[in-house]
C-alpha cells in the first residue's frame, strides 16, 4: 500500500527534497509552501512550481490562519509530514498528524548549528566542515533524534551560497538513503546530545556591519558568509556606506599592519591590523558598483576605516 505525504518546503533544499520524496514513490497529497517576500532577490528554484508539475495541492504558509493550517493537514492524514527549509515552526498539534511522524531537514551537522541560517554562521565562525541533517521534528528546534547526516567541506574560500550547493546534494544523499528505510520501517534513531551542540539565533542587516579591528581571517569568512545573493558586509566611510561582495584570502605579502582599503595593479586590497591582507572580489560604493576610478575619485589613494 502507497504511503503518503504532506511536504512543507521551501528553497533549493525544498525542492530536492520534494523530488526525492517523488523519487521513493511516496503519495504526496499536499505541498505548503511559503510567498516569496517582496523585494526579495529570488534566486532559487521554485517549490510551488515542482509541485504544480506533478498535480500536486499547493497552498501558501502566508495565506492560512494556524487553524487553517491544521485542517487541511489533518483532512490529508498523512502517514508522513516532511519539513525542507520550512521557515515557520510547527507545534505540538501539527506534529501529531502524522501517523508515522514529522521529520526534518537541516543545514548542519547536528546537534552543532541548531537554530537559524546555520550556514551562514559555520563560515562566519571559521568552521571546516558542515552538513545535511534528517531528523524527527520536536517542539525545541532541530532537538529530536537524528536518522542520518552527510558531511561537507567548506573550502577556504567557499561562499554561503557555494555551501549550499553543496548541503542540497548532501541532503539529496542523505534522503535517498534514509526513506526507503522510513518507509519499510528500518530506519534507527540516535538521540541528540544537545548539551555537546550548540545554538544560533537569527542574523539582523546591523549583524554585516565590518569590524575592523579583527584580523584578516575573521573578516574574511564574514565576507564570504554574506556574499551576494545575501545581505553583503559593509561599513561607512564618512556619508558613503560601502558593501564589500566578495574576499578571496592567502597568505599574501606585504600588507601593512594597520586597516586600510587601496587598489594596487589593478585590484582592491584590504590590509588587516594582524598584518595579512584580503584581495577584495567586489565592491559597492552607496550601493553603485565601484572600480579604481570611483574609489580615489572619493577616498584617494586608501581609506582607512
Amino acid at each position: 500500500m502507497t504511503q503518503s505525504a504532506v511536504v512543507l518546503a521551501y528553497h533549493d533544499v525544498g525542492c530536492r527534497g520534494l523530488a526525492c520524496v517523488l523519487a521513493n514513490r511516496l503519495q504526496v497529497d499536499l505541498v505548503v509552501t511559503h510567498r516569496d517576500a517582496p523585494g526579495e532577490k529570488i534566486w532559487f528554484a521554485s517549490v510551488a512550481e515542482l509541485a504544480e508539475l506533478n498535480d500536486i495541492p499547493v497552498v501558501y504558509a502566508e495565506d492560512l490562519e494556524a487553524g487553517e493550517l491544521r485542517d487541511r493537514l489533518a483532512a490529508s492524514s498523512p502517514d508522513w509530514l516532511f519539513s525542507f527549509y520550512y521557515r515557520h515552526m510547527l507545534g505540538e498539534e501539527l506534529l501529531a498528524i502524522p501517523s508515522r511522524g514529522a521529520f526534518n531537514l537541516h543545514g548542519s551537522l547536528l546537534p552543532n548549528y541548531r537554530g537559524r541560517v546555520p550556514v551562514n554562521w559555520a563560515i562566519i565562525n571559521g568552521e571546516t566542515e558542515t552538513g545535511a541533517s534528517l531528523h524527527r521534528m520536536e517542539i525545541k528546534p532541530d532537538a529530536g533524534a537524528l536518522i542520518d547526516q552527510q558531511a561537507v567541506a567548506i573550502l577556504p574560500n567557499d561562499t554561503a551560497a557555494g555551501v549550499m550547493q553543496k548541503i542540497c546534494c548532501a541532503a539529496e544523499a542523505v534522503l535517498m538513503r534514509s526513506l526507503p528505510k522510513l518507509v519499510d520501517g528500518s530506519f534507527r534513531e540516535t538521540p541528540l546530545d544537545l548539551a555537546a551542540g550548540s545554538y544560533f539565533g537569527g542574523r539582523k542587516p546591523e549583524d554585516g556591519r565590518i569590524d575592523w579591528s579583527l584580523p584578516a581571517s575573521r573578516l574574511h569568512n564574514l565576507i564570504r558568509a554574506l556574499a551576494p545573493p545575501y545581505p553583503p558586509a559593509f561599513f561607512d566611510a564618512g556619508e558613503h556606506r560601502l558593501h564589500l561582495l566578495g574576499s578571496y584570502f592567502r597568505d599574501l605579502p606585504g600588507a601593512s599592519q594597520r586597516a586600510r582599503l587601496y587598489w594596487s595593479e589593478g585590484r582592491c586590497y584590504a590590509d588587516c591590523i594582524d598584518g595579512r591582507r584580503l584581495q577584495v572580489t567586489g565592491l559597492e560604493i552607496d550601493r553603485e558598483p565601484a572600480g579604481q576610478a570611483e574609489f580615489e575619485q572619493l577616498f584617494g589613494a586608501e581609506l582607512v576605516p
